[in-house]
């Protein structure tokens, strides 16, 4: 299957969120766990789908009441959709890559609300929106400079003064007045 078809689905990219701290080992359990959402059923199907494509990898196995757990690592270069990809895509990926990035957005943010220690004014959760007016130079030093931002802290290991945060930078033009 397709890297790109495997990714464009809100379960199976929840799992690579979940795996995307470097170096960062999970089980299936614990995946569970982080989508109380999604059955046990669900999890496990999509763990193998992205299994089976070399998205994510066993990184150990140990024996719990009898059955082999497996823990899982999120294979980087595997799990990324390339620019040359990105660029070739139709506008139907575009808008089915989009529904996808917008409903894990809903639904990591809902499991968030959900969880009983969610403090959004203390952990600063964003999401304004802001019609800005760019020139084509204006909106590439913006990219620019958001890659600047973003880059460093997207090598960041999981440790125990870190929080996991989504950050899901959009950006389009509007419809011409």
């Amino acid at each position: 299957m397709d890297p790109v078809e495997l990714l464009l689905h809100p379960v199976r990219l929840r799992i690579v969120h979940a795996l995307s701290g470097t170096g960062r080992t999970v089980t299936t359990a614990q995946l569970c766990t982080r989508l109380p959402d999604v059955s046990q059923a669900t999890v496990y199907r999509h763990v193998g789908l992205l299994a089976d494509a070399g998205i994510i990898e066993v990184a150990g196995e140990q024996r719990v009441r009898g059955f082999v757990e497996r823990s899982y690592r999120l294979v980087r270069a595997r799990a990324v959709v390339d620019a040359s990809r990105a660029a070739s895509a139709t506008v139907d990926e575009h808008r089915q890559a989009f529904a996808t990035a917008a409903a894990v957005l809903l639904a990591e943010f809902g499991s968030y609300l959900d969880s009983g220690e969610a403090d959004p004014a203390r952990d600063m959760v964003g999401y304004r929106q802001h019609a800005i007016w760019l020139s084509e130079q204006e909106r590439d030093r913006l990219i620019a400079g958001l890659r600047e931002a973003i880059l460093p802290v997207l090598a960041n290991e999981p440790a125990a003064e870190r929080t996991p945060y989504l950050l899901s930078p959009i950006l389009f033009p509007l419809p011409a007045e």
